[in-house]
């Protein structure tokens, strides 16, 4: 997968899409990375999006997808740094997308995917 880092902190993948994905690299993404989260025993997932103008529908579905298969191997996923604008249009468009979690920066986002002092959060694997 050309030009789309996953760096592993600490259990956490965090994936940095750093320009527009044409829907084969988007295909490309999703295999490459579900099977980073195996490979890796993820708990977690961070995909920044903050540099993207549009996400499209294919974009928006394909990250709905990971977080439904990232969650099926114990692993949560969030999306991070959303432009309004995007947002808005996401919207506008229907495309709500239940069950992904945002975060408006990585560090909000891995706090989101951080176990707290005294949580008792067991993961299946």
């Amino acid at each position: 997968m050309a030009g789309i880092p996953i760096v592993n902190l600490s259990g956490v993948l965090l994936v940095t899409i750093q320009e527009e994905l044409l829907d084969q690299s988007v295909a490309e993404f999703e295999s490459e990375l579900t099977e980073k989260v195996v490979e890796t025993r993820a708990r977690g997932v961070l995909i920044d999006v903050s540099v993207l103008d549009i996400i499209d529908s294919f974009l928006a579905r394909t990250l709905h997808d990971i977080a439904a298969i990232t969650s099926l191997m114990a692993a949560r996923t969030v999306v991070v740094g959303m432009r309004p604008a995007v947002a808005i249009t996401l919207v506008e468009l229907g495309l709500t997308l239940p069950g992904l979690s945002t975060a408006l920066s990585v560090e909000e986002g891995l706090s989101l995917l951080t176990p707290q002092p005294g949580s008792s959060r067991t993961a299946l694997r």
